[in-house]
């Protein structure tokens, strides 16, 4: 091959020319070919789609707020915190190990002695602007006192409503009528716990 037969870029190139009308130039021509244009079989078919789907009468919408999807029991939202069920007192004893592992730095505990000598939790804040849910308090909790609830509207027109504790905690009236739940939400004993659990091999 030589060098004028490799500088040309068209050689042994099987083009294929794609026919192109000329432009109407008449008015009577442009209109006709608005006319081709948008009055094709395709517009009726999108047409028919959309009536069909009206008369069958099927709403495939949830109406939120007054329906909302199934959720996940694992999913992570806004966090709860649980009381006993046999006294009423709350779970947490204040260890600190959920403030520590936040890798969002969002939780801040008090703690204090009481008379008896005793650790109780005198403020329990979570800053849900700045949670990212990723569980690890739940995890971490020895007394299963955090957990994340199925709540995930947390909008709100104030920063101080995402730091309120008696938001999360079970309310008293709730623990009586029974309707804490024992075992939801991301980081939770799961119900099937004590069938998983297999005996220690002794080594004697």
């Amino acid at each position: 091959m030589s060098l004028e037969q490799f500088k040309d870029r068209n050689i042994a190139q099987n083009y294929t020319y794609i026919p192109i009308d000329k432009p109407p130039m008449k008015p009577m021509d442009k209109f006709k070919r608005v006319v081709r244009r948008t009055f094709k079989g395709e517009l009726f078919v999108g047409l028919w789609v959309v009536f069909r789907e009206m008369i069958r009468f099927n709403i495939h919408t949830v109406k939120y707020p007054l329906e909302k999807l199934p959720i996940s029991p694992r999913y992570r939202a806004v966090h709860k915190l649980y009381r006993h069920l046999e006294s009423g007192n709350e779970r947490c004893i204040g260890c600190g190990l959920c403030e520590k592992i936040c890798i969002a730095n969002c939780i801040r505990i008090d703690t204090r002695y009481d008379e008896n000598q005793r650790k109780e939790v005198t403020e329990y804040t979570i800053n849900l602007g700045r949670c990212i849910f990723c569980g690890y308090c739940a995890d971490v909790c020895p007394e299963l006192a955090i957990v994340h609830g199925q709540r995930y509207e947390n909008a709100s027109e104030q920063r101080a409503h995402f730091v309120l504790k008696d938001d999360m905690l079970t309310p008293l009236d709730f623990l009586k009528e029974g309707k804490q739940e024992e075992f939801p939400g991301f980081g939770a004993v799961s119900p099937n716990a004590d069938e998983r659990i297999k005996k220690t091999p002794l080594a004697y």
